[in-house]
């Protein structure tokens, strides 16, 4: 491939999701109304909260070339268990659900590292046992009166909302993970070649297991942060599909599937991203479906942009 070429490539996947995000907000500045309301930045970034804190255990289980198909499972899993404990108050039931969310991810990771089955498989097969445990547990949907809960799904510091703010406190506690620890580096050295890591004696296998165990416990928070805004507990549709947004948004970030890299900035943008679209699209009236195809057009294409840089 000539240079230039291969520079626009580069660029794209440096930069690709910094300017697709500017495109779409001086699109939507300048032609949908009252997208600069301050009510509206608020509605945006609170919906796009759980898939930023979803997404950020995928792109670190991603960079150890590995994938969690069972994190939309996990959120609705994490709505039952408080459901069941609300009763010994907030704080027992939140830390139960994060609990069974590490415990989910602990059984994915002790799958791929101690039994060596591919990670599509695993997580696939936790993906669906994990959903039918939750409706088993709670068959339907629940409402409470919680004042932690509601003020947790509802309530803003400084006029941010509380589930913003664990967002940006969980993004800033993973970049910090992933570059300025000795985990991180190995995390991403696993992935770059499990068997030269294995070999220079780096425990992979722990590596691994860690790895699954986070990405099951963001999706239990996310599942959290969920279910306090909906005031209710909803195993039977809560996280449907939220493997596939936060896969999305870890690939447009700029996180190779092959791994080797984990991007968390890029992350977050390729969510807000996704965001932003599907809110540009309802604003215009146009149907579900076309934010379903033009999702599959820039994985595609950020698939694309990495590959040709290899």
């Amino acid at each position: 491939m000539a240079e230039p070429a291969r520079g626009r490539i580069a660029w794209f996947q440096e930069y690709g999701v910094y300017a697709a995000v500017g495109v779409l907000l001086l699109f939507n500045a300048a032609f949908t109304p009252h997208f600069l309301a301050l009510d509206n930045f608020r509605t945006q970034l609170v919906q796009v909260a759980p898939i930023v804190i979803v997404a950020l255990g995928m792109a670190l289980v991603i960079g150890t070339e590995g994938i969690d198909l069972s994190v939309g499972s996990v959120m609705a899993l994490s709505a039952s268990v408080i459901a069941l404990y609300l009763g010994y108050g907030a704080a027992p039931a939140i830390l139960m659900a994060v609990l069974a969310g590490a415990l989910v991810g602990a059984a994915n990771g002790a799958l791929v590292a101690f039994v060596g089955v591919q990670p599509i498989v695993a997580t696939l097969a936790l993906l669906v046992g994990v959903r039918g445990l939750a409706n088993v547990l709670l068959p339907q949907l629940k409402e409470f009166v919680n004042p932690t809960l509601v003020a947790i799904g509802s309530d803003s510091v400084a006029g941010i909302p509380i589930v913003v703010l664990a967002a940006v406190a969980l993004t800033a506690a993973v970049a910090f993970v992933v570059r300025r620890t000795t985990f991180g580096r190995q995390l991403v050295a696993v992935g770059g070649n499990r068997a030269a890591s294995r070999l220079s004696g780096l425990p992979v296998r722990r590596i691994l297991l860690t790895v699954y165990v986070i990405s099951g416990a963001l999706a239990a928070v996310a599942g959290v942060l969920a279910t306090s805004r909906l005031q209710a507990s909803d195993p039977t549709s809560l996280g449907l599909f939220m493997e596939l947004s936060a896969i999305t948004a870890v690939v447009v970030g700029g996180t190779p599937l092959s791994g080797g890299r984990v991007r968390v900035l890029g992350t977050v943008m390729g969510a807000v991203l996704m965001q932003l679209l599907q809110a540009t699209l309802i604003k215009h009236n146009l149907p579900q479906s076309w934010t379903q195809m033009a999702q599959a057009v820039i994985i595609l294409a950020a698939v694309y942009a990495a590959r040709e840089r290899r």
